[in-house]
C-alpha cells in the first residue's frame, strides 16, 4: 500500500539523519567520521579566520579578484558544510572503499567531493556577481545600504519559508533513499554526478542562508559561525524543520529593522551616513 504524504510541508519534528534509526553508519563507524570531519574543518576554519582578521568586514568583494575570491569561498563552504553534509558524503564513500581499492578508491573519492565543491564554486560566481553589485551601489550611493540589507533579510526570510527550501531540506534530512538512487547513476563519471547531484540540493537548501552574507559580511567570521551552526541543525537536528521557520520569520523581522538598524548591516557600511547624519 502506497503511503500519504501530506505532512510535506508541515511536521516540525523527525528523526535526525544521523540518530537512532538513521541507519546511514554504525556507531563506531560513525565516531571515528566525525573525528575526520573535526580534522578537515578545524584547519579550513582556521585559514577562514585568519583571512577574515586581515580583510576586516567591508562591503562587496573587498578588492578581492574573482579567482582569490573563489579560493576563500571554497575554503569557506568546506569550514561551513563539511559537518552537516558529512553523513551522506562518508556514507558515499565508504561505500566506495568497498567497491574499490588503491589509487581508484582514492580518484572516485576525489570525484565526489570535486562534484561537490564545483557546485559551490558555481553558486560563488554568483555570489561575486552579487556582491560587487552591491558593493559598487554602496560606494556610489551609501544610503543605499540599508535597503539592500533590507532587501536581503526580506528575500532571505521568503526564501526560507518557501517551497524550494522545504523541498532541498527533506533531501538532506533524508539522504538514505536518495543514496540508493545514487548506486543506480551509470559510468562514467558517476561519483562526479553524484556530488554535483547532492551539491545541487545542498545549495538549495542554503541559497538564503548564504544571501544575508550580503548585510553581514561575506568575511564575518561571527556570522559564518552562527549560520553553520544553523546548517548543521536544521539538516540533522529533529526539530531543524522548526528552526528552518524560526529562521524565515526572523529574517522578515530583520528586514523591517535593517533600514534603521546599523548593526543589522555590519557588510555594508563601508562608506554609509549614520541616520544623524542622514
Amino acid at each position: 500500500m502506497r503511503r500519504s504524504r501530506t505532512t510535506a510541508f508541515v511536521p516540525t519534528r523527525s528523526p535526525a539523519p544521523t540518530g537512532a534509526g538513521g541507519g546511514l553508519l554504525p556507531t563506531r563507524d560513525l565516531a571515528a567520521a566525525w573525528i575526520l570531519v573535526v580534522l578537515i574543518a578545524v584547519p579550513a576554519w582556521a585559514l577562514t579566520i585568519g583571512q577574515a582578521r586581515d580583510m576586516g568586514v567591508e562591503p562587496g568583494t573587498m578588492g578581492m579578484a574573482l579567482p582569490l575570491f573563489l579560493l576563500l569561498w571554497v575554503t569557506m563552504m568546506a569550514a561551513m558544510m563539511l559537518p552537516s553534509m558529512a553523513p551522506v558524503a562518508l556514507t558515499w564513500v565508504r561505500g566506495i572503499g568497498r567497491q574499490s581499492s588503491g589509487w581508484t578508491r582514492a580518484a572516485r573519492s576525489i570525484e565526489f567531493v570535486g562534484g561537490y565543491l564545483l557546485v559551490w564554486t558555481a553558486f560563488g560566481l554568483l555570489a561575486y556577481a552579487a556582491l560587487a553589485f552591491t558593493g559598487g551601489l554602496v560606494n556610489d550611493h551609501p544610503t543605499t545600504g540599508r535597503w539592500i540589507g533590507s532587501i536581503a533579510f526580506l528575500l532571505a526570510g521568503l526564501y526560507q519559508l518557501g517551497p524550494l527550501k522545504h523541498v532541498c531540506l527533506r533531501h538532506c534530512r533524508d539522504p538514505l533513499s536518495h543514496l540508493v538512487r545514487y548506486a543506480g547513476f551509470r559510468r562514467p563519471a558517476r561519483d562526479l554526478r553524484v556530488g554535483v547531484h547532492h551539491g545541487a540540493y545542498c545549495v538549495g537548501c542554503c541559497a538564503g542562508l548564504m544571501v544575508v552574507l550580503i548585510p553581514l559580511g561575506v568575511m564575518n567570521v561571527a556570522a559564518m559561525a552562527g549560520l553553520a551552526l544553523v546548517i548543521f541543525m536544521e539538516k540533522l537536528w529533529s526539530r531543524g524543520l522548526l528552526l528552518t521557520s524560526v529562521m524565515g520569520v526572523a529574517f522578515l523581522v530583520m528586514a523591517l529593522l535593517a533600514p534603521f538598524q546599523d548593526w543589522l548591516l555590519p557588510g555594508l557600511q563601508g562608506s554609509m551616513p549614520s541616520m544623524d547624519g542622514m
